[in-house]
């Protein structure tokens, strides 16, 4: 496996790590790239907690897609107030993230992802009861990392 194939690899295992030890989808994609970012993984799951579940278990904004997001931002991100350059930039490559990881997923809405509205306590409970967060949600982070490292290395 080249060195490139292998760091790919190291984050979504440490993505997936995070997530079956509790962190949201967003946490979980954001912070697997802490060392490629610089910054102090506890305050990257903090500015990331609140977007798991599609936004605070909204079902809209898939977390894994929002994580991914934030890498882009901190990568890329406009720190100067008339710096058009990097602002059209960024959206450029949010926007290749995104309808990659549409044409791999038919969406970012979590409640489309999962098929069930995560907000109302009845498809609260089926995505419970059909353990998607074991099945499904893992695919999306792993699917948000391959997207995100390709997107990156492009750019």
């Amino acid at each position: 496996m080249s060195i490139i194939g292998s760091m790919k690899t190291n984050k979504i295992e440490k993505a997936l790590s995070c997530f079956k030890k509790g962190f949201n989808c967003s946490q979980s994609t954001f912070s697997a790239y802490d060392k490629e970012l610089g910054l102090c993984r506890k305050t990257m799951f903090k500015v990331s907690g609140a977007f798991g579940g599609g936004m605070a278990r909204m079902g809209e904004t898939c977390g894994a897609v929002s994580g991914a997001f934030m890498v882009i931002g901190c990568r890329y991100g406009q720190i100067k107030p008339n710096d058009k350059d990097a602002k059209e930039n960024t959206y450029r490559i949010t926007k290749e993230f995104m309808d990659e990881f549409k044409k791999r997923n038919r969406s970012i809405l979590c409640k489309d992802l999962l098929g069930y509205d995560i907000s109302t306590p009845e498809g609260a409970a089926i995505v419970k009861e059909k353990n998607f967060h074991e099945t499904l949600c893992p695919k999306f982070i792993q699917d948000a990392i391959e997207i995100l490292d390709k997107v990156l290395a492009k750019n």
